[in-house]
């Protein structure tokens, strides 16, 4: 946790400022301002019309009673993307352009979905509720557990 930390505040944005840096040594530095600023708000733009184009689909989808086929992390990815694109630097540029752009966007959204299935099947989530490590304590033996209008003892 605290080298993730670490990488996020420290690491990356004195990587940016070094390319930053790189770049308008190598052309000047008002066209590396001009690429902090059109990345920017094209990032905002495209930000938000994904966002809004994620967010009609699943109203269609929920109007006409059936499962989004584009859920919640890809509607996270693409806020995660257009911060990362409004934040000033080319790493984030880069990082939030693979975030929007559905054609990158859905490989990595069906990997994290996948990964989250195999975590929520009902074997590990019956197990991590009950995990005292995870949630503090379990049940105890006279607490009862409700699940889908059943009761099972603990």
């Amino acid at each position: 946790m605290l080298r993730g930390l670490l990488l996020v505040f420290i690491i990356v944005p004195l990587v940016e400022l070094y390319l930053l840096t790189w770049i308008g040594r190598a052309t000047s530095f008002w066209w590396a301002v001009a690429l902090v600023v059109v990345t920017g708000v094209a990032g905002g733009s495209l930000a938000k019309r994904e966002g809004l184009r994620v967010w009609r689909r699943w109203q269609v989808a929920l109007n006409e009673m059936r499962v989004p086929e584009e859920g919640v992390v890809d509607g996270l990815l693409v806020l995660l993307g257009g911060v990362l694109l409004i934040t000033p630097g080319v790493l984030t540029d880069i990082a939030g352009l693979i975030l929007v752009l559905p054609q990158t966007r859905r490989p990595i959204a069906r990997s994290i979905r996948r990964r989250l299935d195999a975590r929520f099947t009902v074997g590990t989530a019956a197990r991590g509720f009950a995990d005292p490590a995870i949630y503090g304590r379990g049940p105890t033996s006279r607490e009862t557990i409700e699940t889908s209008g059943t009761s099972l003892d603990a």
